[in-house]
């Protein structure tokens, strides 16, 4: 008899085997069972064909009505067309080549049919179709068998191995198996209602009603909670041994006389989340939390406070930001807002202030070593940079706190090396306007901490954003712009590439990389899934030729014109900005390098070219560029596609300035990502039947359940079979990511 972990080679043969490993990455008893039924079909009922759908699969029992062949036109062999019935509709089946059909498909002939539904000369067809054709001397016997439950679909039509076939691998593997240890506790099942797990594998894979099937797939999505909660529920516990120093601010110290400076009064949101991080900071373990807020909702101020309580203990905090254009700019908006603050032991600095340092790759070699030096011998209570930070020759001497700024566009190994770089683990806190779909996956499963601002600063106005798809608006788009800028205001348009390049044949390709910098390539088309599906072999807006469009648009004659992208030297990208905001230039023209931190109050309009091919998350980012005065903020998405889905998910992002509805969104289309492992999105997930929007109240059942058991027993010795589980739910991958927390 075999068991889960059984090579299904041994059960049903390497030949049927073969495919399901090849195709499928089935290898064991286990693996087999574990491949839901992508959907179930009732056996004898032909899809009316009044509300067929082109690209629908279809499965059906039918017979063979009619066939004929005839040759080809453009080729040698003949084709093959066969109509088939239920008694009450027709179809047709089209085989371009006959060869071991014809003999097969003959008038009378009952069987199975399965494929997906075309359309041809107005006649709804099947191209090729899978079938399994039932014996004659036994039909009566085979309908009956197959009119008697549910049956299962596992693969599309026209897939290596049909879904009939795949059935029958999996009532011979049932049929093999012992009784299955079930790794969830009786009691939990008990609580919970659940069925037992050799009852679930028997109900997902032959259920003789929608019940049964309805029964099946709650314990599935069940353990695949209970199995991430657990997990979880055993890092919480790890983690409550690591130690750290407590960071509180003192009396007289820096963050009291900041916030004896502000000019402005804080929020209520920003009191209450200051307060939560100011919990955290004076534990001794760790903290882990995510601050989420709207653009402009001042998370950089709660941030700062947060870092001027840990200078205040004697630590050091580190700022890493995605772009050099975001780091500089919060290394003046904080040099800034601190004053003599941040001039610590400088002619004229506050004797109680501290020193606030920029680190950057693209930094002169002399001040690259200063700011160093400044970090590793402590003067240093600040230090903000990009990727240089985290290089293995930067050393802080004591660093109690790392602030992320917009967390989506580094990777957990990133995030990971920054950590490591404190004597003890430092405190972590993550900045995000609009989460990545994992992030929102781990918030749902309770692994972070989240705090959240929701209120604007007073006298922000929102933004109103309009989807420009009709080729016969794209002039009155430019003409709204020099409204905007003649009022006084200025504007920006972003466009997915640099300059002119050969259009890649690559599905979601918009050139060879040459034409990107670090900073532009790394977050285009990162996102959705239809994005990306979708081939292009349409030529992308460039920031260059764009500049030279607008210039010869008569309805912008006059404006005052400049670009800005992450292949210019940092001196001219400072520069354009710098420049852009003194209100010296009209109309930036810029790649994604302004996604993130660029401040102009006075920009009112934003034009995002090609829109279709940035994500949701990433669209939000850019139009928070605008509207950060208190005139409104106007966001136009430019877009020539065709596919009604895109055009659909552009219309969500017009609907909604919500970044928490549009993270929710974002995570409709991305799925949850890995959530036990580094990969940030995509359907490569361990949650097969689980959706984290549709089933939290499960989610918090299971984190109930997992932690009551962990806390019990963190080690499950006492519950072997669900230890078996985890482990090998964990590869080595996923394990040393939740080893580094």
């Amino acid at each position: 008899m075999a068991d889960l972990s059984t090579p299904l080679g041994q059960v049903v043969g390497k030949p049927t085997a073969s495919p399901l490993a090849k195709y499928r990455n089935l290898h064991t008893v286990g693996d087999l069972l574990d491949f839901v039924p992508r959907r179930y079909f009732e056996p004898g009922k032909l899809t009316d064909l009044s509300s067929l759908v082109e690209g629908e699969d279809v499965t059906v029992v039918a017979r063979v009505d009619r066939a004929t062949t005839r040759p080809m036109r453009q080729r040698k062999g003949r084709m093959l067309n066969v109509i088939i019935t239920d008694g009450v509709h027709e179809l047709d089946l089209t085989f371009f080549s006959a060869y071991g059909h014809e003999a097969r498909l003959v008038p009378g002939a009952l069987g199975l049919f399965s494929g997906v539904v075309g359309r041809y000369q107005h006649t709804w067809q099947l191209t090729h179709p899978d079938y399994e054709l039932f014996p004659p001397e036994r039909e009566d016997a085979a309908v009956e068998e197959h009119m008697g439950r549910l049956k299962p679909i596992y693969l599309p039509a026209g897939k290596p191995m049909p879904s009939w076939k795949v059935a029958k691998v999996v009532q011979i593997v049932l049929a093999s198996l012992d009784e299955v240890p079930d790794h969830l506790p009786p009691d939990v099942r008990t609580r919970r209602r659940l069925v037992d797990l050799m009852s679930m594998y028997r109900l997902l894979h032959q259920p003789s009603t929608d019940k049964d099937v309805s029964r099946a797939r709650y314990r599935r999505k069940y353990d695949e909670a209970f199995t991430v909660q657990t997990v979880l529920a055993q890092r919480r516990v790890a983690g409550e041994g690591l130690q750290t120093k407590p960071r509180l601010p003192i009396a007289g110290g820096l963050r009291e006389a900041f916030d004896a400076r502000l000019p402005f009064e804080l929020t209520a949101g920003q009191d209450e989340v200051s307060a939560e991080i100011a919990k955290d900071l004076a534990n001794e373990h760790p903290m882990h939390r995510l601050l989420q807020g709207e653009v402009g909702s001042g998370k950089t101020v709660v941030a700062l406070r947060a870092m001027l309580s840990v200078i205040d203990s004697g630590g050091q905090t580190a700022l890493l930001a995605p772009t050099e254009v975001l780091a500089s700019q919060h290394f003046r908006s904080i040099t800034s807002m601190l004053g003599d603050l941040a001039e610590g032991g400088m002619l004229g600095g506050s004797e109680i202030g501290t020193r606030v340092t920029l680190l950057t790759g693209s930094q002169p070699a002399g001040i690259r070593r200063k700011s160093l030096l400044d970090a590793a011998s402590g003067d240093a209570g600040i230090v903000i940079g990009t990727h240089a930070l985290i290089q293995e020759h930067v050393q802080f001497f004591d660093l109690g706190l790392v602030v992320i700024d917009e967390q989506h566009r580094f990777g957990v190994e990133q995030r990971d090396a920054l950590r490591s770089k404190g004597k003890q683990s430092p405190h972590v806190l993550v900045m995000t306007a609009t989460p990545i779909p994992r992030t929102v996956a781990m918030t749902v499963f309770g692994d972070m901490e989240t705090s959240t601002l929701t209120e604007l600063p007073k006298g922000r106005s929102p933004i109103a954003t309009h989807v420009v798809s009709n080729p016969r608006w794209f002039q009155r788009t430019w003409e709204r712009v020099a409204e905007e800028v003649r009022a006084g205001h200025q504007a920006y348009v972003v466009c997915p590439r640099i300059g002119d390049s050969e259009v890649s044949s690559e599905p979601g390709s918009v050139g060879t990389k040459g034409d990107w910098s670090d900073e532009d390539v790394e977050v285009i088309f990162d996102e959705d899934e239809d994005v990306s599906a979708q081939p292009s072999t349409r030529e992308l807006r460039s920031v260059l030729e764009m500049e030279t469009e607008l210039r010869d648009n008569p309805a912008l004659a006059g404006l005052r014109i400049a670009t800005l992208h992450g292949r210019m030297a940092s001196e001219d990208k400072d520069a354009a900005m710098l420049s852009f905001a003194a209100g010296t230039i009209d109309i930036l023209v810029a790649t994604t390098v302004i996604e993130v931190g660029v401040d102009v109050a006075n920009a009112t309009v934003m034009v995002i070219m090609d829109a279709d091919r940035f994500g949701i998350s990433q669209l939000h980012q850019l139009r928070g560029r605008v509207g950060r005065g208190t005139s409104t903020g106007l966001c136009l998405l430019v877009t020539e596609t065709e596919s009604e889905a895109v055009q659909q998910r552009l219309i969500s992002v017009a609907a909604t300035n919500d970044g928490f509805t549009l993270a929710r969104l974002d995570l409709e289309h991305r799925r949850e990502g890995d959530v036990l492992g580094a990969r940030q999105s995509g359907g490569k997930s361990q949650l097969r039947l689980l959706r984290l929007l549709r089933d939290e109240d499960l989610i918090l059942q299971a984190r109930e359940d997992a932690f009551a058991i962990v806390t019990a027993d963190p080690g499950l010795e006492q519950h072997p079979d669900l230890r078996k589980v985890i482990d090998s739910a964990l590869d080595e991958e996923q394990a040393a990511y939740l080893e580094r927390g």
